[in-house]
């Protein structure tokens, strides 16, 4: 069984690559087409959803066409188009569990994640931390207020991404269901010196400073020629911050335009100024107007949080002290001064039809608010007057939408309105998806596996004594989507494009991998890749522990047709000794008594760095599909890592348990077993694995293979350690 279990790692973590062949290639272009959105504006349309609840803040979900008044710049518009989405309903029928969320047991063992198809999706939101805005305070009850929401409010059926606005380039790489990955991102949300807000609202203030401020921002410099510039350039350049802000949130609003349906920001930020206290800055009006184009053109609605919870606005015992007679202008800017921090954040939520929730301590209660309101809308629509479009000036007038609704008592939230610019030409994809990169690039930012060519990618992390942590990742592309162009040689030749690029869990870019591949091949070869696909191994090594998501797309460059494929990736810290599991290896066979046979392992260890197309016996059981059909033997291995050794014995004390799961329901537990160390060449690297016979009593379907390791010597904390991987059973 041991053999068995180490060939099978072996196979895939030393795979012995077949390179066919690779060399560079001319691209042509071609423009990508938008998709469809909830909300539409174009010459023959207007369309926007509205939320509407009673006095005590329930969503109201029967009303008809006839109880609406829509209304363009005061004058009243005729429905066309009418619905309510109830997206409770939509969970209900797809998701394969229901009911509340229970707290999370510390104690109990870890449910592996259930992969979300695109028509599972049931609300797609991110969770947003302004880190240019919050202090050190606001940032820690942020945090616990978002573990204490990834723990107990997250449903089935969430598309979920947590975000800091100074993430860059990767934040978009974070949209998931997984729960371990959430934590992760929430692990590096940090107060950051540079960015944030001061450490204590009394970082400022001294005798000849009696006039400091007490709400935490800067003190103005007494007036002079020297002290008026710093003031100009200090007001410039928090200017520049809450800029830097909005340009972080319109990245971030583009890239949910691509997901299905209506989305949702929930920002937490604790300064959204749309100017100061006495003037409005014209340049943070205009990025915070593009913004909510943007959003309104994308289906996004905008939910903002004050973390500063209720504050007092006046003075405490911890004040600096001042003269008499300066108490009332002090108490004044301090009070307009906090006004001001909310006004953009006020601006923002009520523009794009969502909520601020401010002067509130409870930061959960607040995400949990803005959550329960996307439970549902409804989607209004008429036929615009054609002055709403004039195509004579080209003026992009705006056009203020007033929505009511004729039953007593109702509470209406919708989108302010919209330019008078159809979307086809305001939303236009950017010239960057007209490149190769840009091309593959777009294709990365989905957080679905999608595309006109098939994807799988399987990703294992490995560890060993010379290479140290490496992720070895097998990708599965369908043949039959390429374009092979025959040679004058006889030979089928196809020019594929592979970009992957690993992110960090706080979206930080930490390699990335770009190749262009020529694939030829004849005869059975060619036969067998239109059959069962092609296999091309990719290797990346990992320098530091912690969460990554290895995000990979492919591109074939005749016919410019992309698909792409994500994986999140826990590597752990060596350093620390801790018990730790590699990936898992699986695959299947036919014949439920074969012992399996190791004799080929030392021809499967030869130069583990390779990289290429690599044959396979049987793609479609093997390591990088895992396709199995009923009344197949399921085997798999994986290593066990950095497991206590008792000082007596010099062996370890481990149990074994496998668990394994249905579309995210338990369907069967095995025994907890003694492993048998006996034999192992490396004790810290102990290699091991099993079989399981899949009866026809399994129906098809997918599933996931959770193996659990127990280690009675480590510390109670550390003691216990998981890993699995999913499959699917076919008839």
């Amino acid at each position: 069984m041991k053999k068995r279990a180490a060939l099978l790692l072996t196979l895939v973590l030393s795979l012995l690559t077949s390179v066919i062949g690779q060399k560079s290639s001319p691209v042509p272009q071609q423009n990508a087409p938008d998709d469809d959105e909830v909300v539409r504006v174009t010459t023959n349309l207007v369309q926007v959803d509205v939320t509407v609840t009673d006095k005590n803040g329930r969503q109201v979900t029967d009303l008809r066409p006839e109880e609406f008044e829509v209304f363009e710049d005061g004058r009243p518009q005729a429905l066309t188009n009418f619905s309510y989405i109830g997206l409770d309903a939509n969970a209900a029928a797809s998701q394969p569990s229901s009911g509340a969320v229970k707290p999370r047991d510390k104690n109990a063992l870890p449910v592996p994640p259930v992969r979300l198809r695109p028509e599972q999706v049931r609300r797609a939101y991110a969770l947003v931390v302004d880190d240019f805005g919050m202090d050190f305070t606001s940032m820690y009850f942020a945090r616990k207020a978002l573990q204490k929401f990834v723990d107990e409010q997250m449903q089935p059926g969430d598309l979920v991404a947590i975000l800091r606005t100074t993430s860059g380039i990767g934040a978009l790489q974070q949209f998931t269901s997984n729960k371990r990955q959430l934590h992760a991102a929430i692990d590096r949300i940090r107060w950051i010196p540079r960015y944030g807000k001061h450490l204590t609202a009394f970082s400022f203030g001294s005798e000849e400073e009696e006039s400091a401020p007490i709400d935490g921002s800067r003190p103005q410099l007494k007036s002079s020629p020297l002290g008026d510039s710093l003031n100009e350039m200090e007001d410039f350049r928090e200017e520049m911050f809450k800029v830097g802000t909005l340009a972080a949130l319109e990245y971030i609003t583009r890239g949910l335009k691509e997901l299905p349906g209506r989305k949702a920001v929930i920002l937490i930020t604790g300064d959204l100024p749309m100017g100061n206290a006495n003037r409005t800055s014209a340049r943070t009006m205009s990025a915070l107007d593009r913004l909510i184009e943007l959003a309104n053109r994308s289906s996004i609605v905008y939910y903002t949080i004050d973390p500063r919870g209720l504050e007092t606005l006046n003075f405490t015992a911890a004040d600096p002290g001042g003269k008499p007679w300066d108490t009332g202008p002090r108490l004044s800017a301090m009070r307009a001064g906090s006004i001001d921090s909310q006004a953009g954040m006020r601006y923002l939520a009520e523009q794009t039809g969502g909520t601020a929730l401010v002067n509130n301590n409870d930061i959960n209660g607040a995400i949990k608010r803005a959550i329960e309101d996307l439970k549902g809308y409804y989607l209004l629509g008429y036929r615009p007057e054609a002055s709403s479009f004039d195509p004579k000036t080209g003026q992009r007038s705006f056009h203020k939408l007033t929505v009511k609704v004729k039953r007593s008592g109702m509470m209406v939230r919708t989108r302010a309105g919209f330019l008078g610019i159809a979307d086809d030409k305001l939303l236009t994809a950017p010239k960057l998806a007209t490149t190769r990169t840009g091309q593959l690039i777009k294709a990365l930012s989905s957080p679905f596996n999608s595309g006109d060519i098939e994807v799988r990618l399987t990703s294992l992390f490995a560890n060993n004594p010379t290479r140290g942590s490496y992720i070895r990742s097998l990708l599965r592309i369908d043949a039959t989507a390429l374009k092979f162009n025959d040679t004058t040689d006889g030979w089928h030749e196809a020019v594929v494009d592979i970009m992957a690029v690993t992110f960090s869990a706080g979206g930080e870019v930490v390699d990335e991998a770009n190749r262009t591949v020529t694939i030829r091949a004849q005869g059975r070869t060619y036969d067998r890749l239109l059959r069962d696909g092609l296999i091309y191994v990719l290797n990346v090594p990992v320098k530091r522990a912690g969460g990554y998501q290895l995000r990979l797309a492919v591109r074939d460059a005749t016919t410019l047709l992309t698909g792409s494929a994500n994986q999140f990736i826990e590597v752990p810290d060596f350093k620390k000794k801790r018990l730790a599991l590699s990936g898992i290896a699986l695959t299947g066979s036919v014949n439920k008594n074969s012992p399996g046979d190791a004799d080929d392992a030392s021809a499967l260890q030869k130069d583990a760095s390779a990289e290429g197309v690599v044959n396979e016996a049987d793609v479609i059981v093997g390591p990088a599909v895992r396709r199995l059909r009923q009344d197949m033997t399921m085997d798999f291995g994986y290593f066990i890592y950095n497991a206590r050794m008792d000082k007596q014995t010099g062996s370890p004390q481990l149990q074994t348990q496998l668990r394994l799961f249905r579309e995210g329901q338990l369907v069967f537990t095995g025994k907890l077993t003694p492993y048998d160390t006996s034999g192992q060449a490396d004790p810290q690297r102990l290699s091991t694995g099993g079989r399981l016979f899949l009866g026809s009593e399994l129906p098809p379907g997918e599933y996931i293979l959770q193996v659990i390791v127990i280690d009675a010597l480590a510390d109670e904390k550390y003691r216990m350690a998981t890993q699995w991987i999913d499959f699917e059973i076919v008839r």
